[in-house]
């Protein structure tokens, strides 16, 4: 390449003037605002291109088919020659190419330019500047781009810490936390900040400076959530979680053992439908008994023999879902309804086969809140022991014996624990037209438009009485995970004690 030694003062001053647009442009978008400019500046088409002749992704140009092969055979050539730039002509078009400068572990790219002749006289030394500028900026995205997918690693590993701990496998979790830092503790509390979903990445670093020790991740399902697993014992963190930012709210758990993290997510859940009606912003789960312990060893028998055909069920095909990944979708639905999918990272219609799966073994509707309560109850129950002498149980949740459903409802203990469920709301301000609201959506499945139809209400105003009922309750109703199966039993206890 000739390059004249007297230069124009004129030429010196329009290269100055470039050096600086292109100062200013790239700090806009980066690499590809630079190569828009030198596009325009230049009339070529221009890009970045890997060694093996294809273009970076976002820096494309419009190159068509023999241009392109023009370019693999510059760079073929370029390499076999060990050169640092290379011109080449064609009979319609020059091909200027021009590797990036960089660390020797970093595999940079080469500025390509192919523009038709004949070829601009300054175009050479303007493409060289270029690069010197793209050099410096493209290192900065591309250790950028290798933060992000660091931390991106970091957060989906951090994700999968909490589906086994919510899972219960407690020893794979524990040696993964072993490694990311910081261990999981015995003791927990389970603490759910919400905040604005563009808020939560910089709440999230926050949130880790004050709670030492805390295994922080952001919610899979509730894109506006950031769950907290804090070590038991500690301050309590809802103030400092709060104080943090104006627009958050937080709910937080009882102390549990670490194998109950998925109970903990629940109660932080509830607790935070409690925060919203509170001026502090913060709440602590109300305790309440939870209906298969007030039932106790009975609802372990009964839930033993409601689930055995789906602990008992092998899958036919290699691909087909095993009897665990039944179990684990079975939860994460009633925890999540339609959410699930995000939760378990499938596809809407994989659920809907699994669900169908699961309600063919159990024989049950699972489009019906009844059944579903009577699943979610078999699903809690199931962590309780067994009785070592158990008497006969159904293999489903029939309406008939000591051990169907209706028949560990009708027991005086869990007529009582119904009772305090629903006392809130029969008590509470306009407690007619609440208690009917709530009878009519737990008759309607959960579904507020055949709730408010059956009311003669709109749907906005049987949502916000549904609002209010949550907010009596202390618990979620319209978010999952809702209180609606513990208050379908509720209400079916109460109808049992009543004979309606």
């Amino acid at each position: 390449m000739h390059v004249q030694t007297g230069v124009s003062g004129g030429a010196v001053a329009r290269r100055a003037e470039d050096v600086l647009a292109m100062q200013r442009v790239v700090r806009k978008d980066g690499t590809r605002s630079l190569l828009r400019w030198l596009a325009l500046r230049t009339g070529a088409r221009v890009q970045l291109t890997h060694a093996n002749g294809s273009a970076v992704s976002g820096t494309e140009a419009r190159l068509d088919r023999e241009e392109a092969e023009f370019v693999h055979r510059g760079l073929r050539e370029l390499f076999s020659r060990r050169l640092r730039s290379m011109v080449v002509d064609s009979e319609s078009c020059t091909l200027l190419l021009l590797p990036l400068q960089g660390p020797r572990e970093v595999c940079m790219p080469l500025l390509t330019a192919v523009v038709a002749r004949p070829a601009p006289a300054d175009l050479s030394l303007l493409l060289a500047d270029a690069a010197s500028v793209l050099s410096l900026c493209w290192q900065a995205e591309h250790t950028e781009r290798k933060r992000q997918r660091l931390a991106l690693a970091e957060a989906h590993n951090r994700e999968a810490v909490l589906h086994l701990v919510m899972n219960g496998h407690l020893s794979a979790a524990r040696q993964v936390a072993g490694v990311l830092h910081p261990p999981l503790p015995s003791v927990i509390r389970f603490y759910v900040v919400e905040c604005p979903p563009s808020e939560r990445g910089h709440l999230a670093v926050r949130c880790r400076e004050v709670a030492d020790g805390a295994w922080i991740v952001k919610c899979p399902v509730h894109t506006d959530h950031l769950l907290v697993i804090a070590p038991a014992g500690a301050p309590a963190l809802e103030e400092a979680f709060t104080a943090l930012a104006d627009d958050c709210l937080v709910g937080a758990s009882e102390e549990l053992p670490l194998r109950e993290t998925a109970t903990g997510y629940a109660q932080a859940f509830h607790a935070l439908a409690a925060a919203r009606n509170q001026p502090c912003r913060h709440a602590e789960f109300a305790n309440r008994p939870d209906l298969a312990l007030t039932i106790g060893p009975a609802a372990a028998a009964w839930a033993t023999g409601v689930l055995a055909p789906l602990h008992a069920y092998a899958a036919r095909r290699s691909q087909d879902p095993d009897s665990e990944t039944l179990v684990a979708t079975a939860a994460s639905w009633l925890a999540f309804s339609s959410q699930a999918t995000s939760h378990l990272k499938i596809h809407r219609n994989t659920l809907s086969a699994r669900l169908r799966l699961i309600g063919e073994l159990l024989h049950l509707d699972l489009d019906r809140l009844a059944d579903q309560s009577l699943l979610a109850l078999a699903m809690r129950a199931a962590s309780l022991p067994v009785p070592a002498h158990p008497q006969s149980h159904p293999a489903h949740g029939g309406t008939g014996g000591a051990h169907s459903l209706d028949g560990l409802l009708a027991r005086p203990a869990v007529l009582a624990w119904a009772r305090r469920q629903l006392h809130p709301i029969r008590t509470g301000p306009s407690p007619d037209g609440l208690d009917q609201t709530l009878t009519a959506y737990l008759r309607h499945d959960g579904r507020i438009g055949p709730t408010a139809r059956a009311l003669l209400l709109s749907t906005t105003a049987t949502r916000k009485r549904l609002a209010r009922i949550e907010g009596l309750l202390e618990r979620s109703l319209l978010r999952s995970p809702s209180v609606r199966h513990d208050l379908w039993l509720a209400h079916r206890a109460v109808a049992l004690a009543e004979g309606v």
